[in-house]
């Protein structure tokens, strides 16, 4: 594929600086920039990169452009740069992946389930009986639907998938390899023996519209009602929602971040890598949890919060200033008492 800065421009409705006949064939990061290729800078970090780059066009935020910038590159103004590219990427990978149709053999389709013309189920794939399966649904490769599943319309689901039984898959999701839907919530009680026993899991599990889900995350069932995540949340690889979780809208959880059972999590909220957040707690909208922060009590305001337990982040850091120097005031402390 070969495409001209014009070309660019007049999809992503950009103002062109530079030549506008300029080609280029592929992508490249900004610092690693080659000739031909397309890159993008979004960031006033990554300014001093433009200068040196040998990409050919440069997608630039607009606020950023300065006409003393220096470049050899050729710029196309956006309001936002990496929005941009996501659009265009967008489309290169409906070229390089387009979707597929029909159900490759050998796999297992219970009676009396449909699948649309236009949908995919792929060789090795398990579809449970009464599984229902929305328009230009995507079911790769040894994947497994459980019984009473609902996937909906042009939701990809990737080899290795399980879901299991009477769970529900919104529309447009995308649902990465590895990941489980719907297993059993961690419930157990002890007898006064100290025996553990399983308190069953019979709830449920809601995926809703344009959820993206990724690598080995894994979402269990509630032990009654229903575990939910809402829609436009990412996750990311390697996360834990446990049973009774609701997820709120547009929220982000990074890898290895871990919500225990009946805990809410608000709308546009970011759990950071390895953040985790304890039981029966709420977490109000707009609330970041930096790296590693653990939230053991509810959290009622936006804000940022870093540590374990999670406090305002900014009184983490110069609390964590404080910490550094204990050693140190420590021996002093010891010499005061000493010269007493």
């Amino acid at each position: 594929m070969q495409f001209t800065a014009q070309q660019i421009a007049a999809f992503v409705s950009g103002e062109i600086i530079g030549q506008a006949d300029v080609t280029i064939n592929d992508v490249s990061p900004i610092e690693q920039g080659r000739p031909n290729t397309l890159s993008y800078v979004t960031d006033q970090r990554f300014l001093p990169a433009l200068a040196g780059t040998e990409a050919s066009v440069v997608l630039l935020t607009r606020d950023l452009y300065d006409a003393s910038l220096s470049t050899k590159a050729t710029l196309i103004l956006v309001p936002n740069a990496r929005q941009a590219i996501g659009l265009l990427l967008q489309g290169v990978a409906e070229f390089l992946r387009p979707r597929k149709k029909g159900v490759e053999q050998p796999s297992f389709i219970a009676e009396g389930v449909s699948v649309p013309d236009d949908a995919y189920v792929g060789a090795f794939a398990y579809i449970g009986k009464g599984v229902q399966i929305g328009q230009g649904v995507q079911i790769y490769p040894q994947a497994y639907i459980g019984d009473y599943t609902r996937i909906g319309d042009n939701t990809v689901i990737y080899s290795g998938v399980k879901i299991y039984d009477h769970c529900t898959v919104g529309k447009d999701c995308i649902i990465h390899s590895g990941c489980v839907i719907g297993a059993d919530g961690f419930g157990f009680e002890p007898d006064a023996e100290g025996v553990n026993h399983k308190i069953p899991q019979i709830g449920s599990v809601t995926i809703e519209d344009d959820v993206e889900i990724g690598a080995n995350t894994t979402i269990d069932r509630a032990m009654m009602g229903e575990t939910r995540v809402k829609k436009n949340a990412k996750i990311d690889n390697l996360v834990q929602v446990a049973h009774n979780v609701q997820v709120g809208e547009s929220t982000f959880l990074c890898a290895q971040s871990g919500i225990a059972g009946s805990t809410t999590v608000g709308k546009h909220c970011i759990l950071a890598g390895q953040a985790g957040i304890a039981n029966r707690v709420t977490i109000a909208d707009n609330v970041v949890l930096g790296a590693k922060a653990g939230a053991v009590g509810s959290i009622r305001q936006a804000g940022q919060y870093q540590g374990m337990p999670a406090i305002d982040a900014m009184a983490w850091k110069r609390a964590s200033i404080v910490f550094k120097s204990l050693p140190e005031l420590q021996r002093q402390i010891n010499q005061l008492t000493k010269d007493k």
